[in-house]
C-alpha cells in the first residue's frame, strides 16, 4: 500500500504564515513611505501648502505635477505636507489609547474584586458613550488641534485595549513563576515590572497599530466636517474643499483634486491594517494559541 500524505488546510481566517509575512511587509513599506514624507516633506514639496502655484484648476503638468485647486494652490505640495497631520494623530492617539487602556487593564487584572468591578463598569460606560458628537464638540472647543484631537480620541477609544490587556493580566497572574514570586514575598511593583509588563509589550504593540489606523480615519473625517486646524494641511480638508466645488464632476478636475487625497488616505489605512493584522496574528496570545 502506498502511504498517503494528508495536508491539513489552515483554519478559516487563519491564513498561511507566508501570507501573513507578505501582508505585514507590504503594510510596513507603505507606512515607511509615509514616514519619509513626514520627515522630508518640507524638502520634497515644490511649494508651500497655501502658496499660489498657478492658475485656478490647472491640470497636471509643468511645475504643478498634480495640478492646482480652485485657489491655484499646488495639489502635490498639499498632499505631501498633509501626511504629517495624519501620522501625528496616528502616533499620538494610538499611543494614548494603548497607555490609558493599559493602565486600566493592568490595574483591573492585577487587583480583582471591587477595583476590577469598578474599572470594568467605567469601561462599559465609555463603550456606550456616543463618540461622534463628543468628537465634534471637543474638537471644535480645542480648535481642531492635532494634540487635542489625539487626546479626545484616546479618551474615547481605550476600553477595547483595556479589556484585552486585562484578560492577559488575569492569565499571567496565575502562571507558576508569578505565583512563586508571590510566595517568596515579591511586591506588586516588582512582579509587574519583572513578570507582567514585559509579557504585555508585544500585545500592546498589536493593539497600538489598529488604534493608529482608526485615528487616521477619524482625523480625516473630522477635517472633512470642518473640525481641524485651518493652518495645517490635511487630506480630509483637501477632500472637503474638492467636494464643496459644485462643478467638480462636470470638469475633469476631480482626477487631480479629489482622487489623490482619497487614494493617499485609503493607502495609509490599508497599510496600517495590513501591518496590524500581521502583527496581531504573530503577537496576540489568543491568535498564536489557535494557530498552533
Amino acid at each position: 500500500m502506498t502511504a498517503t500524505t494528508v495536508t491539513r488546510a489552515p483554519a478559516p481566517g487563519q491564513g498561511s504564515p507566508r501570507g501573513t509575512y507578505v501582508a505585514g511587509a507590504i503594510g510596513g513599506l507603505i507606512i515607511a513611505f509615509y514616514v519619509v514624507l513626514v520627515l522630508f516633506g518640507s524638502q520634497l514639496a515644490p511649494f508651500r501648502a497655501t502658496e499660489l502655484a498657478g492658475p485656478s484648476l490647472a491640470p497636471p503638468g509643468g511645475a504643478t505635477r498634480l495640478g492646482t485647486n480652485l485657489l491655484g494652490q499646488d495639489i502635490l505640495s498639499q498632499l505631501i505636507l498633509g501626511a504629517r497631520a495624519s501620522l501625528t494623530v496616528a502616533l499620538c492617539a494610538g499611543a494614548g489609547t494603548v497607555v490609558l487602556g493599559g493602565i486600566v487593564g493592568v490595574v483591573a487584572g492585577w487587583f480583582p474584586g471591587w477595583c476590577d468591578a469598578v474599572l470594568m463598569r467605567v469601561t462599559d460606560l465609555v463603550l456606550i458613550v456616543p463618540k461622534l458628537p463628543l468628537l465634534l464638540l471637543v474638537g471644535a472647543l480645542t480648535g481642531g488641534s492635532v494634540l487635542g484631537l489625539s487626546l479626545v480620541i484616546s479618551l474615547l477609544f481605550w476600553p477595547n485595549a483595556a479589556r484585552i490587556l486585562r484578560s492577559q493580566v488575569l492569565s499571567l497572574r496565575t502562571r507558576t513563576h508569578v505565583r512563586a514570586a508571590t510566595g517568596f514575598g515579591a511586591g506588586t511593583w516588582h512582579q509587574l515590572r519583572r513578570h507582567i509588563l514585559p509579557d504585555l509589550t508585544l500585545l500592546a504593540i498589536a493593539e497600538f497599530i489598529p488604534a493608529a489606523g482608526r485615528a487616521v480615519g477619524l482625523q480625516a473625517g473630522l477635517a472633512f466636517l470642518g473640525v481641524g486646524d485651518p493652518t495645517l494641511p490635511s487630506w480630509g480638508a483637501m477632500i472637503r474643499d474638492a467636494v464643496a466645488f459644485r462643478a467638480l464632476f462636470i470638469t475633469s478636475a476631480w482626477k487631480w483634486w479629489l482622487a489623490p487625497p482619497v487614494i493617499a488616505l485609503v493607502a495609509l489605512i490599508v497599510g496600517i491594517t495590513l501591518l496590524g493584522a500581521a502583527a496581531e496574528r504573530r503577537l496576540s496570545p489568543r491568535l498564536v494559541r489557535h494557530a498552533r
